[in-house]
């Protein structure tokens, strides 16, 4: 069923081709969906062929093939700057750097009309951000997920946008990111080894598996063949009486929930993800007091802790570092204080 903020559009493909053309000219002239338009709901999961996923604009498609499209409504008003403090890392005329924290959306989206990033950094910076990258998603270049915190880029000037988003294309940004996982994902672990796209490179487990929007649950993402090259590198940090472990996270590449879905797929899900790791729960190999701690916990356990990039502007490297965030910080003191490792 769709929200009622989307209209569901369901049909039978008269002509065979690729998805975007045969789909924009069976569409209802009514709705005055765009190609530009419908290529972008194309790659954000919005459509269905046959009950299967497709994120690609150019796959071939067959006549007689039933096509579901979700279409979200479309607001009428750019965001509104709102007084909402900001931890702002760094600033200068091209950019800011912030350091988000969790609950946090970072741009208005159904569900989330206010209260986002954009209308903090509206109210921030004023009309130095308007209309960079777009009204609705002013200065944005990346995202991280609403109740994972740590550190973002944006961009306030059309050059440094366009710098910026060069650059994770390229996927020349460092980001590294600390997450708390269940289990300790092990060199000699014989479940690992089994995992098409899992290896290792020393002490880094390297998962590279494609990532596309989950065939039942278009909320959610999953590995899946039809997907977005994806790869994360893990590395374990501290592993906890072999029930958790604290994980250095580094992306490759940039995906919808990438680090959350990638843990999971190799069973090693992160602590308190709401969405991917389900009812797991700690064993038994962890005192009561980390167990509760692990149980009481309310998101992921997840915290994008460095962020380095070549200024747009002057060329110079930055780098920058966020501490963990108070309730990471003490989940991982529990863990540390009741841990046999």
């Amino acid at each position: 069923m769709s929200d009622p903020d989307e209209n569901e559009i369901a049909l039978n493909l008269t002509a065979s081709g690729r998805i975007d053309k045969v789909l924009a000219a069976d569409l209802p002239d009514h709705l005055a969906v765009s190609r530009s338009r419908l290529r972008a709901l194309i790659e954000g999961g919005a459509v269905t062929v046959d009950g299967a996923s497709l994120a690609n604009p150019s796959q071939k498609v067959r006549a007689g093939a039933m096509v579901t499209l979700l279409i979200p409504e479309v607001t009428d008003s750019a965001p509104l700057p709102q007084n909402i403090p900001l931890d702002v890392v760094f600033e200068d005329d091209a950019l800011i750097v912030v350091n988000k924290p969790a609950g946090m959306v970072v741009h208005p989206a159904p569900g989330a009309p206010d209260g986002t990033l954009v209308n903090a950094l509206m109210h921030h910076c004023g009309d130095s951000l308007s209309g960079i990258g777009g009204e609705r998603r002013p200065g944005i270049v990346h995202r991280i997920d609403k109740d994972t915190s740590g550190l973002l880029v944006v961009a306030k000037s059309d050059l440094a946008h366009q710098g910026l988003s060069t650059q994770f294309a390229a996927h020349s940004v460092d980001r590294e990111y600390r997450a708390l996982s269940f289990g300790v994902p092990e060199r000699a672990s014989a479940r690992l080894a089994g995992i098409a796209g899992v290896s290792f490179e020393g002490p880094v487990l390297k998962i590279e598996a494609p990532i596309a929007r989950h065939r039942a649950d278009r909320k959610k993402m999953a590995v899946g063949a039809e997907g977005r090259h994806a790869v994360t590198r893990a590395q374990v940090l501290e592993p906890f009486a072999g029930q958790a472990a604290l994980i250095s996270c580094r992306l490759e590449t940039g995906r919808t929930h990438q680090i959350r879905v990638h843990m999971a797929h190799v069973g090693h899900a992160l602590i308190g993800d709401p969405v991917y790791a389900g009812r797991r729960k700690v064993g038994q190999g962890l005192p009561a007091p980390a167990r509760e701690a692990i149980a009481a916990f309310p998101r992921q356990a997840l915290h994008a802790l460095r962020l380095g990039f070549v200024h747009p502007v002057t060329g110079e490297t930055l780098t920058f570092i966020s501490d963990l965030p108070p309730d990471f910080a003490e989940l991982l003191r529990e863990l540390r204080e009741n841990s046999q490792d």
